[in-house]
């Protein structure tokens, strides 16, 4: 396989991406009938989608065709070999969840990945190489969802993939030839039982015996995507459900309880206000760093964190450091994670998606199963490498990750769609939605359109360029580090329950602003393998 730098995988991947997200930024599509549906978050994606409606399939149906063809559009955010994601899906009045994110291998140990003495991976081998790579969850979540809430046979939904994989030159990261051949095995045996257990599923072991990777026949044929139930909040007459642990979900809900609790979330905007936002996603943060993991292996206080009671207590120290002009002693390391992919979709019928799946970073572990067509992602690296920790490493533990799709109800009935694309910046992006649509009063295109501010916990913020200057000074003059940054991509879609008409509207920041960030600091000597 050719070899290529990093440096020049992430421009390439930047002007891929900027080219694809250019022609939907922040534009509303309205949907009537005779038309049966919408899905936003990847160009082809719609396009296949389009199809899957026209021949009588629904949201679930045309979310999992899109969610193929992303892998073949959009292979650096996506694809059969990226470790995981997450949907909500909404049929009738019933919300569910599945949870198709990675698993560490048998063999995983909590020490796997040593440390420096500046506390950093030797090596980065989380991030980059065999190791850093646990079971792939895409396939079994996908065929999950479809077999449950789907119209459609996998052999179907699977077409338009299949046909775009056969118009793309070669990549100089994976063959579009050997993925295609996957994909058509998947529609041929409709199923993708093969790839956790049996011919596909050998040659991936394979792969990883001969490369000193740790995944096995036996981790692959335990694997199983799960449906879970979601966490839930309250905000008067609306409900947001999103996915629960080992998502970002919990993240969210946890800063729009605390948030709410303020006397800021009902009032206009104000340089307050936006201190009171940031300062209850802060604390959100700063929970998730001591004690998010995977709930079958460590005990998460999720009542807690949830309850109205912890919500005034720390809601009373926002406004203590609001009405004191200064920013919370709050000392959380600064994270940064990047990548992923989502997709909202909703039909005539009522039906709704919102699904985010990822590969983590720019084409994940940075390397491939030749024979299968699949670049694999980096779901290890979403673990703390240090033991003892919430999210350290186990053998068969899920990693925490950032992924949190959402649906909301009005009265019950479900009227939106929205999920994230954009690492750390996911579950804020979903927070600053609800905080501003249901704590603010804006509409819907306005609340998806607001420029984004980023933080992980620490001092520093990342604002996007159109984030009002005022707020910026603001901030930076009661002790923010206030940076410019780009913002993630949103995608949502809205149905009236009343009279069936949908639209949806998504949201990037700058892509081209985004191509010259990745372009200028892809200094990394690492190669993909």
């Amino acid at each position: 396989m050719k070899r290529i730098t990093r440096r020049q995988m992430l421009i390439a991947t930047a002007q891929a991406s900027a080219a694809a997200m250019i022609a939907p930024a922040c534009a509303t599509r309205r949907m009537s009938e005779p038309q049966r549906g919408i899905l936003l978050g990847d160009v082809e994606g719609t396009k296949a989608a389009k199809r899957i409606f026209a021949a009588g399939g629904n949201a679930i149906d045309a979310a999992i065709a899109a969610a193929f063809v992303a892998g073949i559009s959009s292979p650096s955010k996506c694809g059969i070999g990226g470790y995981g994601g997450s949907m909500m899906i909404a049929q009738g009045d019933a919300i569910y969840c599945i949870d198709f994110n990675s698993v560490a291998p048998a063999a995983a140990r909590p020490d796997m990945f040593p440390l420096d003495a500046n506390g950093a991976v030797v090596g980065k081998v989380n991030f980059h190489g065999w190791l850093a790579a646990g079971v792939p969850g895409v396939p079994a979540g996908l065929e999950l969802a479809l077999r449950k809430f789907g119209t459609k046979t996998l052999r179907e939904v699977l077409q338009p993939a299949i046909e775009l994989a056969a118009t793309r030159p070669e990549n100089p990261r994976f063959s579009y030839a050997a993925l295609r051949r996957t994909l058509t095995t998947f529609a041929e045996r409709n199923s993708v039982d093969s790839f956790y257990r049996g011919d596909i599923a050998h040659e991936i072991a394979e792969a990883f015996a001969k490369h000193g990777g740790l995944v096995t026949t036996k981790d692959l044929a335990n694997y199983k995507a799960r449906l879970v139930t979601p966490y839930k909040l309250q905000w008067d007459d609306a409900t947001i459900y999103t996915a629960p642990l080992s998502s970002g979900g919990l993240t969210t809900l946890e800063a729009l309880n605390i948030f709410k609790a303020t006397p800021y979330a009902t009032q206009p905007a104000s340089v307050e206000r936006t201190h009171a936002q940031v300062e209850a996603l802060r604390l959100a943060w700063r929970d998730r760093a001591q004690f998010l993991g995977d709930p079958d292996f460590v005990e998460v206080p999720v009542e807690q964190l949830l309850s109205n009671d912890y919500a005034k207590e720390l809601a009373a120290e926002v406004d203590a450091a609001v009405q004191a002009r200064k920013a919370m002693a709050i000392d959380v390391p600064r994270i940064q994670q990047t990548g992923t992919c989502n997709l909202s979709a909703t039909d005539h019928a009522g039906n709704f998606v919102a699904m985010t799946l990822t590969m983590g970073n720019g084409y994940g572990a940075q390397v491939t199963v030749e024979s299968v067509g699949m670049v694999l992602g980096h779901g290890m690296s979403r673990f703390e490498p240090e033991p003892g920790r919430a999210n350290s490493v186990a053998p068969g533990k899920r990693p925490l990750h950032n992924m949190c799709p959402s649906l909301m109800t009005r009265n019950g009935k479900p009227t939106i769609a929205i999920g994230a694309a954009g690492g750390t910046k996911i579950p804020n992006a979903l927070y600053e939605f609800f905080s501003n649509h249901l704590g603010e009063g804006q509409s819907f295109p306005a609340s998806i359109d607001a420029p984004r501010l980023n933080t992980t916990g620490s001092l520093e913020l990342r604002v996007e360029k159109l984030f009002p200057p005022d707020h910026r000074a603001y901030l930076q003059q009661i002790g923010f580090k206030v940076l410019p940054g780009v913002g993630p991509f949103v995608s949502a879609v809205r149905r009236d329950p009343r009279t069936g008409v949908f639209d949806g509207r998504d949201h990037i920041g700058d892509p081209f602003e985004m191509k010259q960030q990745l372009g200028n600091s892809a200094t990394e000597p690492d190669t993909v393998r």
